[in-house]
């Protein structure tokens, strides 16, 4: 009877597939279930045993993107014609629309800080990890610890400095503030990523780029950027997750012209309180962003958790 080492059974594949579907069921039921919450109406959402089978609405994302107050029953009674379906719908539960919601600015605003603090991050983390990779730096490996353990300390531990630094500059709820600080805290995760994928580059490409007459920027911008391209968008993913999702700061060092989406969504109420169907819905319109980023940039991902691990 031949046995392989390398070749898995029959039943370690069936072990292997078990143990993942039940590992994705688990993982992804929750965000399942914030989907489903969001088509709920408001009884439903707060029902015991929780409801799994459910007449759908989109009660929810209405009330999200509008502001809402209680009729009188005189108003209510009263005929009103020429009204859209979202105003019926409103109308149908005893309320009228005032005006809009702030979801969409904080939604913008989450765009804003959370894109740009990337962009800045990946831009110097690159031009960093470069000289780091291809240039004799005296400490050379102590300033990359140095870095490296910036990222180990809680963010929240230096959150009050941070508050007082930024209230002496004028940078508290500013969009400029936000992209800084989210910056600063990325730029070291960037740094050893990035430094790791262009130490795997060979250095003669670049020195065969010299000798053919280019300069050391057009080096860099045709021969290593190029390969590079896998590291530096896996690294976009992370940084952009850290900066999209962060929540102390935000609720720190905002209250209104830059506050980002996840402080924002915990406090929506409704007329009658926490409005659940609101919140999953605000909850699920801002994992989308990230999720269409990381699926456009799936394959560059996979094969940059992978680069260098099989050398020849």
């Amino acid at each position: 009877m031949s046995f392989s080492v390398t070749e898995p059974s029959n039943r370690q594949k069936w072990i292997s597939g078990a143990l993942v579907i039940g590992y994705a069921i688990i993982t992804l039921l929750p965000l399942f279930w914030i989907v489903a919450t969001g088509f709920k109406s408001s009884p439903d959402s707060i029902a015991y045993p929780p409801k799994v089978i459910f007449e759908p609405t989109v009660e929810g994302y209405v009330n999200l993107f509008t502001t809402q107050t209680r009729l009188s029953q005189d108003a209510i009674s009263e005929p009103r014609k020429n009204l859209s379906w979202y105003e019926q719908l409103v109308r149908e539960k005893g309320n009228t629309i005032v005006g809009p919601s702030r979801f969409s600015e904080r939604f913008f605003n989450s765009v804003i800080i959370g894109f740009g603090s990337t962009f800045f991050a990946i831009l110097l983390g690159t031009i960093s990890a470069y000289a780091f990779s291809r240039f004799r730096i005296p400490l050379k490996d102590d300033l990359l610890f140095f870095i490296l353990s910036t990222r180990m300390m809680p963010p929240i531990a230096v959150a009050i400095p941070i508050f007082l630094m930024f209230r002496h500059l004028g940078l508290n709820d500013t969009h400029a503030g936000m992209i800084l600080l989210y910056t600063a805290v990325n730029l070291s995760l960037a740094v050893w990523l990035i430094n790791g994928f262009i130490d795997e580059i060979p250095i003669e490409y670049e020195e065969a780029a010299l000798i053919d007459g280019y300069t050391r920027f057009q080096a860099f911008y045709k021969v290593v950027l190029p390969q590079a391209a896998t590291g530096i968008a896996s690294t976009a993913i992370f940084c952009l997750i850290f900066a999209w999702n962060e929540y102390a700061f935000a609720v720190l060092l905002t209250s209104g012209t830059a506050q980002t989406a996840p402080p924002f969504i915990p406090t929506i109420i409704g007329v009658a309180g926490q409005d659940w169907p609101a919140v999953a819905a605000g909850a699920t319109l801002f994992l989308l962003p990230v999720m269409i980023f990381t699926i456009i940039l799936r394959k560059h991902l996979l094969r940059g958790i992978t680069f260098g691990a099989v050398r020849k």
